[in-house]
């Protein structure tokens, strides 16, 4: 007799689909009202930090106060991050990490838009240099398809950045 009643046994994810799906999960925390993010800092298949995007903590979010400022003037995706008052994702689980595990870690970051489609979870320039700065090595996106990147090295996402059209 076997111990699954005859039925196909279920998909164990991939390292990188698990902590995906858990950055996933962490966004749904999230005070944007504009996108929702997550990312997750894993050393050794050992989660060491999470974070969601949203306002400094003591502050008045956006989902309580009913308004994005980054919205009401229409600014696009990607610009004029001077105007929101959330912190990224990125960020947060930067800060909330202790230095030393990071070094040589791995970042996992999920976004989706307020249709709960998926979101571009590439890194902003700012994210990338404080991800390259905590030392953390690899990191792992979403895109909005879908799937999944891998980057082994974080310094390549300066070659992504640099990329005409970004």
């Amino acid at each position: 007799m076997s111990g699954n009643n005859g039925k196909k046994p279920a998909h164990r994810p991939s390292w990188d689909e698990y902590f995906i799906e858990i950055a996933k999960v962490v966004s749904s925390r999230a005070t944007c009202l504009r996108r929702r993010y997550g990312a997750v800092i894993v050393k050794d298949n050992v989660i060491i930090s999470t974070g969601y995007n949203g306002s400094p903590r003591g502050s008045v979010n956006c989902i309580d106060r009913g308004t994005c400022r980054r919205e009401e003037l229409k600014v696009p995706a990607g610009e004029r991050y001077e105007l929101c008052e959330a912190v990224h994702a990125e960020q947060n689980a930067i800060i909330n990490g202790s230095p030393e595990r990071m070094k040589d870690a791995s970042i996992y970051i999920a976004g989706t838009e307020p249709d709960d489609s998926f979101a571009e979870g590439r890194p902003c320039l700012l994210c990338k240099r404080m991800i390259q700065n905590a030392q953390i090595k690899q990191v792992v996106y979403l895109l909005k398809n879908g799937s999944i990147v891998r980057l082994e090295d974080a310094r390549e996402l300066d070659t992504l950045h640099a990329s005409p059209g970004q």
